[in-house]
């Protein structure tokens, strides 16, 4: 339901928006075994940079189609009865990270937010991943509002499909941009999280990529973008993967 300022307020099932400018540990919905209906673009061409407003805020619209789309259910899976859960006995929830991919990612939930714990593979075994991260990866720190920061090193160690890997990543985010976005399920009020990662394995760079998140009070992500590897523009519209909340 939108109501007539563009923004949707009926209860997600976690709490009703307040529209304060803030998002709080209480107004994310990432409890295992909830799940939503994302609309998925591999490769799209979709502009980040989205449209200026007079007032400071700024408009994004991926209410449209974009080539390729498809629709994906993305689960919060229960950690409980897997392979991995006595190495991560305090995990919250696991969440696909890529739709080509069915790698999940082990996420903890606690006061300061939310962390990366490791990435595995749905089963174990001699071909297993099983990547942990010392210190935990800060994803998202809590409360956030505009202009929050907030930066984590891990060393990232274990299996790649059997065989054994090593390297470092960090993770800098920030609460850059304020605005609305329009998904197929409505228009939001959102905080736009801007998260570069860069991959390093001693004085070598592996990666560096560059990811946006639209989050809104009580949904979470209701959008996201990510880039190709090695972007180096900070808005992009060569778009590695593009998601918008459907239902």
């Amino acid at each position: 339901m939108t109501t007539g300022d563009g923004g949707i307020d009926a209860p997600s099932g976690v709490c009703a928006p307040n529209h304060d400018g803030q998002v709080s540990l209480g107004e994310l919905p990432l409890i295992a075994g909830r799940s939503a209906t994302f609309r998925v673009a591999m490769g799209a061409s979709w502009s980040t940079a989205g449209t200026s407003n007079p007032n400071g805020t700024h408009t994004w619209n991926l209410a449209g189609t974009l080539s390729g789309d498809a629709d994906h259910v993305i689960p919060l899976g229960n950690p409980d009865g897997t392979w991995w859960r006595t190495d991560y006995p305090n995990a919250t929830y696991t969440a696909p990270l890529a739709s080509d991919s069915d790698l999940l990612g082990v996420f903890k939930v606690d006061s300061t937010g939310v962390t990366l714990l490791a990435v595995v593979s749905p089963d174990g075994g001699a071909s297993k991943t099983e990547l942990d991260y010392d210190p935990p990866a800060k994803i998202l720190s809590v409360p956030f509002g505009a202009g929050s920061t907030w930066t984590s090193t891990s060393t990232v160690s274990g299996y790649a499909q059997g065989l054994i890997v090593a390297y470092t990543e960090k993770y800098e985010s920030r609460a850059d941009l304020v605005g609305d976005m329009t998904t197929p399920y409505g228009t939001f009020p959102v905080i736009r999280i801007a998260t570069d990662l860069t991959r390093t394995s001693g004085l070598q760079l592996l990666l560096t990529k560059r990811t946006f998140a639209w989050m809104a009070e009580c949904f979470g992500s209701v959008a996201t973008a990510q880039s190709q590897d090695f972007e180096s523009s900070a808005e992009f519209s060569d778009d590695a993967e593009v998601r918008r909340l459907v239902q």
